[in-house]
């Protein structure tokens, strides 16, 4: 799966990943306001096995196949109760 990961302008830090390039209407308006201004980071394909540093691919990309988008957080970060952002859902264990 390619995906196209976003770096907040405002939120220092934290990332967004897209299911595709720079579709930011799948974003909730609050979302939006909260990163501010986005700039393009990295392109990646993101598959089941592979290891990200932060992050577990396999949620990332249940995140993008349900919503088209995942918020990745910096570690220091408790948003929601983790790092892991669901826009009205309940925090990933």
């Amino acid at each position: 799966m390619l995906c196209f990961v976003y770096a907040s302008q405002r939120q220092n830090g934290s990332y967004l990943w897209l299911a595709h390039k720079d579709e930011f209407s799948v974003l909730p308006e609050p979302l939006k306001a909260l990163l501010g201004d986005l700039r393009p980071v990295l392109e990646v394909d993101l598959d089941r096995h592979r290891k990200l540093p932060s992050e577990d691919a396999v949620m990332i990309r249940a995140h993008l196949q349900d919503q088209g988008w995942h918020l990745q957080l910096p570690p220091t970060d408790t948003l929601a109760g983790n790092r892991h952002f669901e826009y009205g859902r309940k925090p990933v264990p």
